[in-house]
């Protein structure tokens, strides 16, 4: 189920990602970018609907679970799902929050996917392109999880 992408994977894809720690939206410019994707950012939370709206597209939403205002990532979540203008648009927890937590309520949410930090570089643009191809991607670090039918 693991894919490695080529450089230019994720070419002409706006992905937006909602995440408060500098270090990893450095990571995950540098890991996305690379794979061709446009990246944009927003950092609390707070801002998520307006900064959506303002965008021509965004095919990926990436959320932090753990956010350092007070907002979770399920809030963020909520946020996104009452536009129904986002419907279509997939989104994936990327986050430290254990997994054994974090899986059950994210799948229960309706999100497309989890997967766990550390990300890694060489899996990581690989997963989003099979989330971007419809498929749900369940990852807590070294182990993929099935979805029961």
């Amino acid at each position: 189920m693991s894919t490695i992408t080529e450089p230019g994977s994720l070419r002409h894809k706006t992905i937006f990602i909602v995440e408060d720690n500098i270090q990893n939206r450095l990571v995950f410019q540098m890991t996305l970018s690379m794979s061709g994707a446009r990246v944009e950012f927003e950092r609390t939370g707070r801002e998520v609907v307006t900064r959506l709206r303002a965008l021509q597209t965004v095919d990926l939403i990436i959320l932090d679970l753990m956010l350092f205002n007070g907002r979770s990532g399920f809030d963020v979540y909520a946020d996104i799902r009452a536009v129904e203008a986002f419907d279509p648009i997939p989104v994936v927890a990327v986050s430290a929050m254990e997994p054994a937590i974090a899986l059950p309520k994210t799948r229960q949410l309706g999100f497309n996917g989890f997967i766990a930090k550390p990300v890694d570089d060489e899996l990581f643009p690989g997963q989003l392109v099979q989330i971007l191809a419809g498929e749900q991607v369940w990852y807590s670090g070294g182990h993929y999880h099935t979805v029961a039918p």
